[in-house]
């Protein structure tokens, strides 16, 4: 987050409204079933689904793969935008499971804020805590989230104290928990001195809120057990005593998060979070480029790719690249400059996504995510302008730790492979490189289960069946120098040697062995892990 400074504009009142967040956690914490609640109370849909539904139930909205429906994980990320109270929500769902990280990284880049979730009886796990590096990278604000309170949890200092220390973020209470477990009946809001009270009876349904003057309102005795009120009254007086209170400007500048405690699938506690995401979270930030920092306010139009999902429809074959807009006021219909092909670009049918659905919007503004369709000329990192020549920064590209070949089922097909192989490397599915020796592609990627996904995906939407086989190399490196260095490297090396879906040069190594010679042998070249998505 960049610093604030006094004597920048007010924003429009349209772009001032806007709240666009991610939401992380490790899986099965509950962030697809959260998901749901917020559309549910944006007014976004009727009836929220259940990520496990039985039968034909209704399945969630958020997770529209194939695969994503039968294992019930999210393994893309996706966007949505809905409104709640005078606020515009857009809200990127990110995939949960550890080896889609990828994906994750850069969705952080197009959000001003995180929601984290975390199990009340598991308190902070491992993905919980790769995530929340990420976001400390940025600066990102973030408000906590606990969830599954209806069930038996751990004692609510020791939840807020691991938080504290495994992330080393202060930690503020905005809501206090009343019992645990079966005997768990709600939350005292500390913000607004009321009594929130679940009910179980249905679960699409906020439950009761009673506006009491403070925790020792008479009126409080009327709905909670004695002992549980008094244990209440001494929790909070302690966690008054010895948590910081809660101060807006500490929360925008990433060093407190506000908790909420609650029950997702009892659609309890969301409500509240949702206030606190309008109160405490940032509008539109201002954003890093190369050359410059683009404010939200400019008037002219800035925006750039942060993800690619192809096939959306499998019927139509398309691509959607989802855009966060950093600045100006966009219109349907516009012309933008595609600044890596230095071409101008129509964009007729942006898409706005709520839920599932999706409908062409005529307008958009700086905060917004819009999709657009396009046939491949999108990729993640490109900027859109008004004509200037920007490009944004910080959105990584990592070197991925497993590799395999993959060769078409049937051999006459290899040139149906060949296209939908680069198709996914746009897409940041995964990563291609072609040997320069031999035939067939490396496929590379961060984590096992994604091979699963490509090998359903390649099926599903190409028809093609493949098969993924272990091949020598373990890992790939970018090779980084002048041309002559990295030309005289190459030729010495080909047959370690490959090229990305870019054409850049890749060094495929077998053991740390590989990587310590070049180092020793080759000072004027340089093996890098990570490779910014520079247009």
């Amino acid at each position: 987050m960049l610093d604030q400074n006094t004597n920048r504009p007010e924003l429009p009142a349209e772009i001032a409204r806007r709240r666009t967040f991610a939401i992380i956690s490790h899986p099965d914490a509950g962030k697809t079933t959260l998901t749901e609640k917020f559309l549910l109370f944006g007014g976004a849909i009727q009836m929220a689904g259940q990520v496990r539904a039985k039968g034909e139930a209704r399945r969630t909205r958020s997770d529209f793969m194939q695969m994503e429906k039968d294992r019930g994980i999210s393994v893309s990320a996706s966007a949505m935008s809905f409104d709640f109270a005078t606020y515009r929500y857009n809200l990127v769902d990110t995939p949960g499971h550890s080896d889609f990280s990828e994906d994750t990284y850069r969705t952080l880049t197009a959000v001003d804020a995180a929601i984290m979730v975390i199990d009340g009886a598991k308190g902070v796990e491992s993905q919980t805590r790769k995530l929340f590096e990420v976001c400390r990278l940025r600066d990102l604000p973030i408000l906590t989230f606990c969830n599954k309170m209806d069930r038996e949890s751990r004692d609510t200092f020791d939840i807020i104290d691991e938080i504290q220390q495994n992330l080393a973020i202060d930690v503020t209470p905005a809501s206090w928990p009343i019992g645990v477990g079966a005997d768990f009946i709600g939350c005292y809001d500390l913000i607004n001195d009321r009594l929130e009270l679940m009910d179980r009876a249905d679960r699409n349904k906020r439950g009761e809120s009673v506006v009491l003057n403070g925790l020792d309102d008479p009126l409080m005795e009327q709905h909670i057990p004695a002992a549980q009120l008094e244990q209440l009254r001494e929790e909070v007086a302690m966690a008054r005593e010895l948590l910081p209170p809660l101060d807006p400007k500490s929360v925008l500048e990433g060093h407190l998060s506000p908790i909420w405690f609650g029950s997702a699938i009892n659609s309890f506690g969301v409500k509240e979070l949702m206030e606190g995401i309008a109160a405490y979270a940032p509008e539109p930030q201002i954003l890093k480029a190369e050359s410059r920092h683009v404010a939200p306010e400019e008037s002219k139009v800035t925006g750039f790719v942060f993800k690619v999902q192809a096939n959306m429809d499998p019927k139509h074959r398309d691509r959607v690249a989802f855009v966060r807009l950093a600045s100006g006021h966009f219109e349907r219909g516009m012309k933008l400059l595609h600044v890596r092909s230095k071409k101008q670009m129509a964009v007729a049918n942006p898409v706005l996504f709520l839920a599932a659905d999706r409908e062409v919007t005529e307008e958009a503004w700086a905060g917004d995510i819009i999709g657009i369709p396009n046939h491949g000329q999108l990729r993640i990192g490109d900027a859109l302008t008004e004509g200037e020549a920007l490009r944004f920064t910080g959105i990584p590209s990592f070197a991925p730790e497993l590799l395999q070949a993959c060769r078409a089922g049937d051999p006459l097909k290899a040139k149906h492979l060949d296209k939908a192989l680069v198709q996914f490397a746009e897409e940041g599915a995964a990563k291609v490189f072609r040997p320069a020796f031999g035939s067939g592609f490396v496929v590379g990627v961060v984590g096992q289960l994604q091979f699963e996904v490509l090998a359903s995906r390649i099926e599903l939407e190409y028809g093609l069946p493949v098969r993924f086989e272990p091949t020598q190399f373990t890992s790939a490196r970018w090779v980084q120098g002048s041309q002559a260095a990295v030309d005289a490297f190459a030729a010495a090396n080909k047959q370690h040697m490959a090229t990305d879906s870019d054409g850049d040069p890749v060094f495929m190594t077998r053991l740390q062995w590989d990587i310590d010679r070049v180092a020793r042998d080759y000072p004027d070249v340089k093996l890098t892990a990570t490779k910014e998505m520079l247009v």
